[in-house]
Formats: C-alpha cells, sequence, structure tokens
C-alpha cells in the first residue's frame, strides 16, 4: 500500500488549500476508512478528518468541523481536504492514512504516506 500526500504549502491567514493523496494497493474491504491527520512541531499527531468506504460518512475533528471538509474519489483512487479559513494554529505536517476497518480519528491506523507541510502565518 502506497500514499503519497501533495499539496502543502505555505499560505496566509484566512486563506484556503487543497490537499491530495494518492492511493495504490489498498485491498478493498467493506470496512475500509481513509483519514487525515496532522502534527504540529512538539504536539501529538492529531486526526483531522475522516471518512468511512461503507457510506461515505465523514468525521472530522472538533478544531477543524465547518471549515475544512474530505472527499474520496474512489475511481481516481485519490482522498482529498479541502481546507477553509486556515488559522496560524493548522500549521502542521499532515498525513494521509488508511486501514482495512473504520477506526475513526484513532492513530492507530496500519498505512501511512510520508507528510505534506502545511505553513500558515
Amino acid at each position: 500500500v502506497q500514499l503519497v500526500e501533495s499539496g502543502g504549502e505555505s499560505v496566509q491567514e484566512g486563506a484556503s488549500l487543497k490537499l491530495s493523496c494518492a492511493v495504490s494497493g489498498l485491498t478493498t474491504y467493506p470496512e475500509n476508512c481513509m483519514a487525515w491527520f496532522r502534527q504540529a512541531e512538539g504536539k501529538e499527531r492529531e486526526g483531522v478528518a475522516g471518512i468511512a468506504e461503507r457510506d461515505g460518512s465523514t468525521f472530522y475533528g472538533a478544531s477543524v468541523k465547518g471549515r475544512f471538509t474530505i472527499r474520496h474519489d474512489v475511481a481516481k483512487h485519490m482522498l482529498y481536504l479541502e481546507m477553509n479559513g486556515l488559522k496560524f494554529d493548522d500549521t502542521a505536517m499532515y498525513y494521509c492514512a488508511a486501514d482495512e476497518y473504520n477506526l475513526g480519528l484513532d492513530r492507530s491506523y496500519t498505512y501511512w504516506g510520508q507528510g505534506t507541510q502545511v505553513t500558515v502565518s
């Protein structure tokens, strides 16, 4: 399984940004789940958003709810994170994650990408 993130960059507060994650090699199971996490310097990894394969249901961390949107294009094998109203506190390395089971925003996902840096100033 390979997850490759892209789209991170330096932006000003209030800006919008879209992160992408190319997914390959993931076997399709009914309970597949994909998510975005982030880790700021000196802080623990935090769940940002997730989406369940079974019914397309989405879930978000409290700090981003209403500002971020997760989307999964199954046909293109792509996961996206659309971020609006970016704040200084959103600065972090953002990681794409996947698992055969719906883990919500628990950090024990099996598959991880290398991350893409988002800096808000």
